[in-house]
């Protein structure tokens, strides 16, 4: 396994202790997952209207329906097993797909670029990475989870949302953005996994169970570690949902690539300043998370997950506003390519970039009455 150039937990995390699931089993959270979960929270404003909410629970259809990634493992289009019945045919007739690991690689992306995928990269995973158990919240089952042998590679896939419905965060519009993104990620998976399992390998799609996503993403050079907590890419800044494919599929592993994040970080508190619930650090990177649902034991800027989770409850509808306010969150263009440049070849002006993107009024919400008329 490769060394990574980046710090690596020693601890297993436990997916029982991540927020979400502690909404189910947790006294002191469930009130909380209670009034998210089952309250509706309709108001006569732009966002919170049912119109806005039935545009976010739909863009979640594909998600709770068929795939289910964040309760379980091994569900539905994120079935670890089954390869359809002329693939099948073709592998016990010819024998597997063969060629170098580098070669297999550029066709597994190739693949997941068509099937959706906004960038896709292959990492070794690190055994700190995938969870010591995994938890059901829909049947309260707590069972130990180790991958299957020789799976000890994946393909990481980024899923980009949309950038006009995330500006309308933390409202039903912005919610549609996360829900469609969900979706997406099941259903990209599932192919890839079929493309490889089509090949004769072993393949299994996950979405946020399994395994922690964003170590695998930052090793597969998709991006960078922020500080509030979540991957920011070259491409798409911090509006991508992460999935991945486990496999025993020999793969060319690629190679973290930091482009200027963590040190833009430290000159931008954006989203730490916009944060509803103050849940952002505006601080220091540390090495303690501040509750059980912290994977504690790096250097990083640790979320207050609890406080985040409590305005979702209060919000009723989940919260994208730090996705909203950071710089890197930008459409293409020529102005933001060069500007995501300087980020990362002339760190000293990132103060300089914080202040125009302020002045420019980058980051601003946008009223879900805009996003319906556009």
């Amino acid at each position: 396994m490769n060394e990574f150039p980046f710090p690596v937990a020693d601890a297993r995390f436990d997916q029982k202790n991540e927020m979400f699931k502690r909404s189910v089993w947790d006294p002191a959270v469930k009130p909380l997952g209670d009034r998210f979960y089952r309250e509706v929270g309709y108001r006569d404003r732009p966002g919170y209207r049912k119109v806005d909410y039935a545009l976010r629970n739909a863009s979640w259809d594909l998600e709770w329906g068929y795939g289910q990634g964040n309760a379980h493992a091994g569900f539905g289009l994120y079935a670890w097993e089954g390869i359809p019945a002329r693939a099948r045919a073709y592998i016990e007739t010819d024998g597997p797909v063969s060629g170098t690991p580098a070669e297999m690689s550029r066709l597994v992306k190739r693949a997941a670029r068509l099937y959706g995928a906004g960038l896709a990269g292959v990492c070794d995973v690190h055994p700190s990475w995938v969870y010591s158990h995994q938890f059901d919240p829909t049947t309260g089952e707590h069972l130990a989870m180790e991958l299957p042998e020789g799976c000890r590679q994946a393909v990481v896939l980024a899923v980009p949302m949309d950038e006009s419905a995330v500006r309308g965060a933390p409202t039903g519009v912005g919610g549609a953005a996360t829900g469609l993104g969900y979706s997406h990620m099941a259903l990209v998976a599932h192919l890839v996994a079929a493309f490889i399992r089509g090949m004769g390998y072993r393949a299994l799609p996950c979405g946020n169970d399994t395994a922690l996503s964003v170590p695998m993403a930052m090793a597969a050079g998709l991006g960078e570690l922020s500080r509030m907590g979540i991957l920011v890419t070259p491409e798409f800044g911090p509006r991508v949902r992460l999935c991945k494919v486990f496999t025993d599929l020999p793969l060319a592993a690629d190679t973290y690539a930091p482009f200027g994040v963590e040190a833009f970080c430290h000159a931008c508190k954006k989203c730490a300043e916009h944060c509803p619930s103050r849940a952002i650090p505006d601080g220091e990177p540390t090495t303690a998370g501040l509750s059980i649902s912290n994977h504690s034991g790096v250097r990083k800027w640790y979320v207050d997950v609890e406080r985040c989770f409590g305005f979702w409850a209060k919000n009723r509808l989940d919260c994208a506003v730090c996705i909203r306010t950071c710089p890197f969150n930008k459409p293409p263009g020529l102005l933001h390519d060069v500007a995501r440049a300087m980020v990362a070849r002339a760190p000293v002006l990132d103060r300089l970039l914080v202040r125009a993107d302020d002045l420019f009024g980058y980051g601003r919400p946008v009223s879900a009455d805009e996003f319906w008329r556009s």
